[in-house]
């Protein structure tokens, strides 16, 4: 499925691809049908068991903007309530981080240039980062006066730690693309054209192994976030007990069954 603000396509191997694509705006998340545009898309990738892991990068120089500030005029106007604004997010926006960062497949951002704002926080919503070196981080809501409103400030401390979390949310300013490398925000900085290769391959790399454990995986490292270990643990044990049931895990262990037996009739010759 194709439109005007946002271009997908799909490989053989299952990875599924979204490309930002509002020029006019930078390819702003508001006020663009973006967000919208963006939450069908991940909605379908739950759907569809042939989707095995996404990219996600943009047209242009600029990975996102962030917020619309034609929005933001909007917002501040009288008629427009705290309590209005407030369900406008929260049925808005903040449908992006929980639909994006509770998707089971693996999902990776290329970004291929500035992410501003809720860009930025877009970007860190994902589970790998990899960057060209034009890219740019920058937490900048308070640059404009407002706060992170999209869980910048949930996701940001556990990527790149509190104290430079604080530092990137507290001034604003843009962190680029070497620096984002040592702080952990992004594990890899590749050549401009190298970027969509990059990505592809790293994202082959994953689908080659058992979906259904690639999932459970993924599902493990997040409660691994807020778990206890007991709870974890508990979790891991149901989760094991699927996957040595899982068709891929026994043609493994099959195969390195009859390669051990050849050895040694092999060797008893």
């Amino acid at each position: 499925m194709t439109n005007d603000v946002l271009l997908e396509s799909k490989d053989e191997h299952g990875v599924l691809t979204l490309t930002l694509n509002h020029p006019a705006t930078r390819n702003a998340l508001t006020g663009t049908g973006l967000t919208e545009a963006l939450l069908d898309a991940f909605a379908r990738v739950e759907a569809d068991p042939s989707i095995k892991a996404l990219i996600l990068t943009a047209e242009g120089k600029v990975f996102s903007s962030g917020g619309k500030l034609d929005e933001m005029a909007r917002q501040i106007q009288p008629e427009v309530t705290p309590a209005a604004l407030r369900q406008e997010y929260r049925h808005g926006i903040q449908r992006l981080p929980l639909a994006l960062h509770n998707l089971e497949v693996p999902t990776i951002a290329a970004v291929n240039g500035m992410a501003i704002g809720a860009g930025c926080d877009l970007a860190c919503m994902c589970d790998i980062r990899i960057a060209a070196p034009t890219a740019s981080f920058a937490e900048s809501f308070v640059k404009v006066g407002i706060i992170p409103g999209d869980g910048g400030a949930w996701f940001l401390p556990r990527i790149v730690g509190m104290a430079r979390a604080v530092e990137m949310s507290m001034t604003g300013e843009p962190v680029d693309a070497q620096t984002a490398l040592q702080w952990g925000l992004v594990s890899r900085v590749v050549p401009a054209e190298a970027l969509m290769d990059t990505a592809q391959a790293l994202a082959h790399k994953m689908t080659v192994n058992a979906s259904d454990v690639i999932r459970m995986t993924k599902r493990l490292l997040r409660e691994g976030q807020q778990s206890s270990l007991a709870n974890l643990l508990e979790i891991s044990a149901a989760f094991q007990a699927l996957a040595h049931k899982t068709p891929e895990h026994a043609q493994i262990i099959n195969d390195f069954m009859a390669r051990k037996a050849a050895k040694s009739q092999s060797s008893s010759g």
